[in-house]
């Protein structure tokens, strides 16, 4: 079968749940070969079917932003010939894939919710309000995909690595990483990753007690709608909606959220979606699963506490 190159997120020398769901996805298309940037190789990417694992360890790829990565990377396109190459849909993500479709003279598609066997994706566009069909007809597609697109799955494979050395040019040093800081644990997991969310917005009155409460108990992350964030409520890094994070989580909960269209193409390809409102004319309503028309306040604690009950 063709070659597949999934490029690999290292988070704690783990590989991150989205590239473990590049390399099923990759599996519809070839057979996946992993591509690790750093020292360090995940020890599960062999369990979710990588048969070669291409490592690029070099201390460029840590000083400078994403030249170097996405220059490496298309030169190991155009050494292998791949079927396909598969990214997360990050920010990084996105823009190292494009580099790499522009460098190998290949078509790009961003924020794919679903890979087929012949090359076909399907996303969300327009603000969530059409569902289309893309395939790249020009070269081997670059396809960013977006977190909790598919459950990976496990299928053993050799991950045999091979060491791989790129010479990186002056051009792609351009902008050099001066200093950095480690993002403060909150013990949740991250948001566009999460596969449940739970989302608070103006109904908070700026207190998200009750909306970490729920998240917690779920094991899920916290979102904030943009009128939370502009009111200082929580931090703009929280926000999900279409000037802030894109979300598919399997439940989405919004609670206090009015649903309107800037939030909801942050987050309706949600697989689940549940909304508490007190609003029962609020634009939400019409997009979600199951609806509470009552007091987030009152709600969410309740819901806290049945679920304490049931672990």
């Amino acid at each position: 079968m063709s070659e597949v190159l999934v490029l690999i997120d290292v988070v704690d020398g783990k590989a991150t749940k989205p590239s473990l769901e590049l390399l099923t996805l990759g599996r519809r298309l070839g057979t996946p070969s992993a591509v690790v940037f750093g020292s360090a190789v995940p020890d599960n990417i062999a369990e979710y079917g990588a048969e070669k694992i291409y490592q690029l360890d070099d201390a460029v790829y840590d000083e400078f932003l994403v030249g170097p990565k996405a220059e490496a990377l298309a030169q190991l396109v155009a050494d292998k010939s791949p079927a396909a190459t598969l990214v997360v849909s990050s920010n990084e993500g996105k823009e190292i894939a494009a580099r790499v479709a522009m460098k190998s003279n290949s078509g790009f598609i961003a924020d794919a919710v679903d890979v087929e066997a012949d090359g076909t994706t399907t996303q969300s566009v327009f603000a969530g309000n059409f569902t289309v069909k893309a395939k790249v007809t020009n070269g081997a597609p670059v396809i960013a995909v977006k977190p909790n697109s598919t459950a990976p799955e496990a299928a053993p494979a050799s991950g045999s690595v091979e060491a791989v050395s790129v010479d990186i040019s002056d051009a792609a040093k351009g902008a050099k990483i001066v200093s950095s800081k480690e993002k403060q644990a909150s013990g949740r997991p991250e948001l566009t990753e999460a596969a449940i969310v739970v989302a608070g917005g103006r109904g908070t009155g700026g207190d998200f007690s009750e909306v970490e409460g729920l998240a917690d108990v779920l094991g899920g992350a916290v979102g904030a709608s943009r009128a939370a964030v502009d009111s200082g409520w929580y931090p703009h890094s929280f926000q999900v909606g279409q000037t802030g994070k894109t979300v598919s989580p399997q439940l989405y909960v919004a609670a206090g959220i009015s649903g309107a269209i800037q939030h909801r193409a942050g987050m309706q390809t949600s697989k689940t979606i549940i909304a508490v409102n007190k609003d029962e004319e609020a634009p939400i309503f019409e997009l979600v699963d199951f609806g509470i028309v009552g007091d987030l306040k009152a709600v969410l604690p309740q819901a806290t506490e049945e679920i304490n009950k049931r672990k």
